[in-house]
């Protein structure tokens, strides 16, 4: 066991690295930027960069050459040390460091004050009698711990035990089991009384547990502890205090987003059964996407599950990566070329457990692309290890180490070691020739939890710096979808990757789409899955949702079916996917009594894209979330911390959709020092105040912001690679200003990387006259040929309305307005304005005087 409690030396080297030596372990201390501290306690020794979760680093990295221009290098800021007897004190140009000598303790402080992190002295950089690594840090009353990627529960995990270590948890509880599929150690601490937000980022691969004050000693303070099966002691603080902008720093360590195709917004179609028939599996899902359409029913994509890869072996049937079974589908090619036609992209399941029975596996052990047996595997004798005996052959015939060997579906298996770039080239070879070359640039990622692989002493390459699958088993999913991402690019130069993956490590957001896993059939799941993405949103991956309909579990009932439909058309990622239980696939038109309803939500989704594709963009460039908490959006309302029910979509949109079975009301409480106004009445919402709505099997409550600025397809689109938007409605609440950016492009190409692209700044200004002003940049060509305003206002009709200073005319119907090129009406019944305009791609100023028409003094 090592502790560290006295400081014997500290001294500043030129590059800005505060060393401090104590009797149990050395620490490093930087000032990254003017807003991230690094501490790191070196227990391995070595102080050894070779990170897979950095993107931005201030030193020199062993995957640097790995990660080429996919990593920035930045210069820390300059920092003065001052030093006296009881502390060395680290002053940057907003935060300071204080390290106290005795009892070491390292404090992190922002400009006024206010402590962002404490070390409990004593407590603090621990290792102990079964190597674990241990930090433990002060927590204060009131203080809400948030993010951790995916978890269960409430979304504040004070008095928790969180774990990170991933697992293939079918059919999970929604409140309850942990761990699930990601390992993304960072959240944030949000005080309930101070209202303010720091960031904590664990920068470790290993599996890791959070205690968040649930364990209590006399003899310290309150505390929360990470404990870590192995590597150093590394966290960065991060300062807000808002907790947008911690989530922004976070991001720029970690990576960012692509701005994904526009079809992975769209409705992502799956179910296991399709691709588990006896044959024409082809057949069937062609079917079911032409189905869709008679039912006026969009859909842009199909997750195609891996029964597509079945194959007969001497063990029976069984799931083979990168075979296909012929009988289901006969003609690969022909498949995604059929699909493509109907503007349908298909994603197939790809897995990194390459059975032992797999008709490849002498190709695959020849290019020695597996996780490799350890030491301790390797001594054991065939008499005790029966199993060992064949892989020892295999690998002697292909002159490689003996592969590590773990449960796999069908069977024992073994596991591609993604940290070996010979891995790496071979698997993008089998991946392009076997998947991608059949016609999709768009690939499934599954199963990359490395559950399965007992002994995590087995090895794996660590690019160049060999370790134990206990330290990388984490960040092979990311590793994956890396390759996976590469591969596509060569294959298909011009088309935007499109990766979907279920587990994922601390930056899983720069390659791919992800959900949380297999959860189960029920009214719980429903509600409490919302907490569950609101966390992962919090935590860095904005392009995310858990399966509508529930996964795992008997059918949905119609009315969870409807509910969780009307809920999920919100989510990022928005796909029905089921292996039901009672042998039924969950369809949207399995009930024809709410075929309709179902309809009208899922067009809803369609309606939003605008608005959720620049939502899309703005997270690839700031990091910031597309379905947000109230916690991050209202951070100044404690009294919503706790609200996962209700959230927001974007800056404009709250989304209070119905989660009760049976439910005749919907109560909604809304943010203090807010007004919302209802989408679909117009009714005007005070914030603070609590609303008891109606609700009937069509209700899907959302209410405007004040300030809002909302884009909407006027025309339905039924198709996001085909139908372009010529008629787009801008939706404001000019009660007070706001201004959001809207991002048009191809939606599909590359060419939005080389400036083809438009963004459209529409900045709303409140007063007796409103002012919207659109300001346009870029060079491509919108196919919007008409902006109509909806504007807001109860209390009174406008007196006159000017396009860049000339008068718009005023039309006295709604057909008027409709017919006319351009013009306004004023909606008494709504309280609200429409201004519809041709657009001709040129900046425009909009001006709406609502002044008293003084007909009295004529």
């Amino acid at each position: 066991m090592r502790t560290s409690t006295q400081v014997q030396e500290i001294s500043l080297d030129a590059a800005g690295v505060l060393h401090v030596g104590t009797e149990g372990v050395a620490l490093r201390v930087l000032m990254m930027t003017e807003d991230v501290v690094r501490v790191r306690a070196g227990f391995d020794g070595d102080f050894a960069e070779q990170s897979y979760s950095l993107m931005t680093t201030a030193w020199e990295d062993g995957l640097d050459e790995v990660y080429g221009s996919e990593r920035t290098r930045l210069t820390p800021p300059p920092v003065r040390l001052e030093e006296n007897e009881d502390a060395a004190i680290l002053h940057g140009p907003r935060l300071r460091v204080e390290v106290r000598r005795s009892p070491l303790e390292i404090r992190v402080l922002d400009a006024d004050g206010s402590v962002l992190h404490a070390d409990v002295p004593y407590l603090a950089y621990r290792e102990d009698v079964n190597g674990r690594r241990i930090h433990t840090r002060r927590i204060e009353p009131g203080d809400a711990f948030v993010g951790f990627g995916e978890t269960t529960g409430a979304l504040d995990k004070a008095k928790q035990l969180v774990t990170l270590s991933p697992r293939d948890s079918l059919g999970y509880d929604a409140e309850n089991s942990s761990p699930l599929y990601k390992h993304i150690p960072f959240h944030l601490t949000v005080n309930r009384s101070t209202q303010r937000a720091s960031g904590y980022f664990f920068h470790g691969t290993h599996d890791v547990s959070f205690d968040l004050g649930r364990s209590h000693s006399n003899y310290f303070p309150h505390h929360s502890q990470v404990i870590a099966d192995g590597g150093d002691i590394d966290y960065f603080v991060i300062a807000g205090p808002a907790v947008r902008d911690v989530v922004a720093r976070y991001t720029e360590l970690t990576g960012r987003p692509p701005v994904l195709p526009r079809q992975a917004l769209g409705y992502l179609a799956s179910s296991m059964y399709y691709a588990e028939l006896d044959a024409d599996s082809d057949q069937a899902i062609t079917r079911f996407v032409d189905r869709a359409q008679e039912h006026g029913i969009p859909v842009d994509g199909f997750q195609l599950s891996s029964g597509y890869t079945t194959q007969d072996t001497a063990d029976g049937a069984k799931r083979c990566v990168f075979t296909w079974n012929r009988d289901r589908f006969p003609d690969p090619e022909r498949f995604f070329s059929d699909l493509a036609e109907r503007g349908v992209v298909v994603s197939p399941n790809v897995k990194p457990g390459i059975l032992r029975v797999h008709p490849q596996l002498e190709e695959f052990a020849r290019r020695d692309v597996f996780v490799g047996a350890s030491e301790d595997a390797i001594d054991q004798s065939s008499a005790t290890a029966p199993e060992l005996a064949v892989d020892l052959e295999l690998a002697a015939r292909a002159g490689t180490r003996p592969a590590a060997v773990g449960a796999w579906w069908g069977g024992p298996g073994h596991f591609v070691d993604f940290t070996a770039p010979r891995a790496r080239e071979a698997w993008k070879q089998w991946l392009t020739e076997a998947v991608l070359a059949q016609g999709t640039a768009s690939v499934w990622n599954d199963n990359c939890e490395y559950e399965g692989v007992l002994d995590l002493d087995s090895r794996v390459a660590g690019d160049g710096a060999p370790t134990t699958l206990a330290a990388a088993r984490n960040v092979m999913s990311n590793l994956m979808c890396r390759v996976t991402e590469e591969a596509i690019a060569e294959a298909h130069p011009e088309q935007r990757p499109f990766i979907v993956c279920r587990a994922g490590h601390a930056g899983i957001q720069r390659y791919a789409q992800t959900w949380a896993g297999d959860n189960s059939t029920s009214w719980t799941t429903l509600r409490a899955n919302i907490a569950t993405i609101l966390g992962m949103s919090l935590s860095g991956v904005a392009n995310q949702g858990c399966d509508i309909g529930g996964f795992h579990g008997p059918r949905p009932e119609p009315e969870l079916l409807l509910r969780w439909v009307q809920h999920g058309i919100f989510q990022p990622r928005f796909s029905i996917h089921s292996v039901n239980s009672d042998n039924t696939v969950t369809e949207p038109w399995m009930y024809p009594e709410i075929t309709p309803l179902i309809r009208e939500a899922i067009q809803l989704r369609y309606r939003l894209i605008p608005y959720l594709y620049s939502l899309m963009v703005r997270a690839s460039r700031e990091g910031a979330p597309i379905m947000e908490p109230l916690l991050s959006a209202f951070q100044h309302d404690a009294l919503g911390y706790d609200t996962t029910d209700v959230f927001m979509l974007g800056d404009s949109l709250l989304v209070a959709t119905v989660l009760e079975k049976g439910a005749e009301t919907r109560t909604v409480r809304f943010p203090a020092g807010e007004v919302f106004y209802d989408l679909t009445t117009r009714q005007r919402h005070e914030g603070g105040t609590t609303h008891v709505e109606e609700v009937g099997p069509a209700s899907i409550p959302l209410y405007l912001r004040a300030g809002g600025i909302l884009p909407i397809a006027v025309e339905q689109p039924t198709s996001l690679v085909r139908d372009e938007i010529e008629t787009l409605r801008l939706l404001c609440a000019p009660e007070r200003d706001g201004s959001f950016v809207l991002h048009e492009d191809d939606g599909h190409s590359r060419a939005h990387e080389r400036g083809e692209r438009r963004e459209t700044r529409v900045t709303m200004r409140a007063g007796s006259t409103v002012r919207i002003s659109l300001e346009r940049t870029g060079a491509y060509r919108s196919a919007v040929r008409t902006l109509l305003f909806d504007v807001i206002h109860p209390d009174r009709a406008p007196l006159r309305v000017l396009r860049d200073g000339q008068l718009v005319p005023h039309r006295e119907s709604p057909e008027d307005l409709l017919g006319a090129e351009s013009g306004w009406y004023y909606d008494a019944a709504l309280g609200s304005v429409r201004i519809s305009l041709p657009d001709d791609g040129e900046d425009l100023e909009l001006e709406i005087s609502f002044d008293t028409f003084d007909m009295i003094g004529m």
